[in-house]
């Protein structure tokens, strides 16, 4: 029997606007429940993914800051599995695939001033809950980077091509754009999926609803967007809700 794992994006699929982590809850219990191997697969930082993970019981790796890194509770895995991947860091093994985040403020710092950029950087926590509609405990948990930044506002284009030159990239979400190094969504799944299949055959399936989701779409069996972007290998679904008729 196959292993089904399902990464499943946060903000605008499993969290609505208030970012209340109780809906989203029932569908994670339901996946649960039938037997999926739930995986959060975001861009949001590992402290907020932490704040998720406790309210719904999570116990399974998860993927951060847009494919940045993997993170692997210890002894999820067998030793044989994870001893030779990644670094140990505190309750888990850990696989980094993008920048460190003071090599990306390096750059940001650089260049920001002349573009306009706000990001989480040069941003009080009273922009960001502005910026963002986050309540300020989970807007301090975001500004605790490891990986990558998030651009809120410009006054001048250009800034993305110059960004590229000093070898970052750019990517759209639902709302914002995320700056990494040289990774994504998909690229970090891929890890985590050789891995589960060293345990067994596995079974893939992915849900987001923006244009940094699609390449957590190429690499699995089964996607699904939540609303009207369109992916050729993607299954368009009204909400998050409507999946758990799909694939339970």
């Amino acid at each position: 029997m196959k292993m089904r794992v399902i990464f499943l994006d946060l903000d605008k699929t499993l969290l609505g606007d208030d970012y209340s982590p109780e809906p989203g809850g029932k569908v994670v219990t339901a996946l649960v429940e039938a037997g999926f191997e739930v995986v959060l697969n975001s861009s949001k930082t590992r402290t907020e993914q932490e704040y998720y993970r406790r309210a719904w019981n999570l116990m399974s790796p998860f993927i951060v800051e847009n494919g940045s890194a993997v993170y692997i509770p210890r002894n999820y895995f067998s030793p044989k599995i994870t001893g030779k991947f990644g670094v140990g860091r505190g309750c888990y093994r850990v696989i980094e695939l993008g920048k460190p985040y003071e090599e990306i403020r390096v750059v940001l710092d650089a260049i920001g001033g002349g573009y306009g950029l706000k990001y989480y950087g040069n941003s009080t926590v009273e922009e960001v809950v502005e910026f963002t509609g986050l309540p300020e405990e989970l807007a301090r948990l975001a500004m605790m980077r490891e990986y990558s930044e998030t651009l809120f506002r410009w006054k001048k284009e250009g800034f993305e091509a110059e960004l590229e030159r000093r070898g970052l990239r750019i990517s759209r979400g639902s709302r914002f754009l995320n700056v990494t190094g040289d990774t994504d969504k998909g690229r970090a799944a891929e890890v985590l999926i050789r891995l589960y299949s060293l345990t067994g055959p596995v079974e893939s399936f992915a849900v987001g609803d923006g244009p940094n989701d699609f390449p957590l779409f190429d690499v699995v069996d089964h996607a699904y967007i939540v609303g009207d972007l369109n992916h050729p290998k993607a299954r368009n679904i009204s909400s998050i809700k409507e999946l758990l008729e799909v694939v339970t």
